[in-house]
């Protein structure tokens, strides 16, 4: 762990790039959303049968990218893939509230700083990659 911190630690970021301990309690926020929120997307496509399961696909897909991000960032540590990931969880995650929101509003109301999160992350990754070719 010491070493990956001492890696992303020492990659150029942009002076607006906010500090590392931010990211822990930002990410627990948002899993605690996304936990709720595609529970209730699954559990309303497997168990009730009330959403076709077409629909969940874009959540799933966004769960994979998500925790790949991690993998790719800091295990890998390889700043591309990193970024390739990042815009693929911001894909999906805009197809996932777009497709939802017919079933359960909330689900995408709620997921609004999860997106902006993301959003905002993007950005931030794509100048860490250009910063540190």
């Amino acid at each position: 762990m010491s070493k990956t911190y001492n890696w992303y630690k020492k990659l150029i970021k942009p002076s607006w790039a906010p500090p590392s301990y931010l990211f822990g309690p930002v990410w627990t926020f948002l899993y605690i959303i996304i936990f709720a929120s595609f529970g209730t997307v699954f559990y309303q496509i497997f168990i009730n049968n009330e959403i076709p399961l077409i629909i969940g696909l874009p959540f799933l897909l966004n769960l994979i990218f998500n925790l790949s991000f991690t993998y790719f960032q800091f295990k890998l540590k390889n700043n591309v893939l990193a970024f390739i990931d990042i815009v693929l969880v911001l894909l999906t995650l805009i197809l996932s509230l777009i497709f939802i929101y017919p079933y359960i509003m909330w689900v995408t109301l709620v997921n609004m700083p999860y997106l902006l999160w993301v959003s905002f992350a993007s950005v931030l990754q794509l100048n860490i990659t250009i910063l540190n070719r």
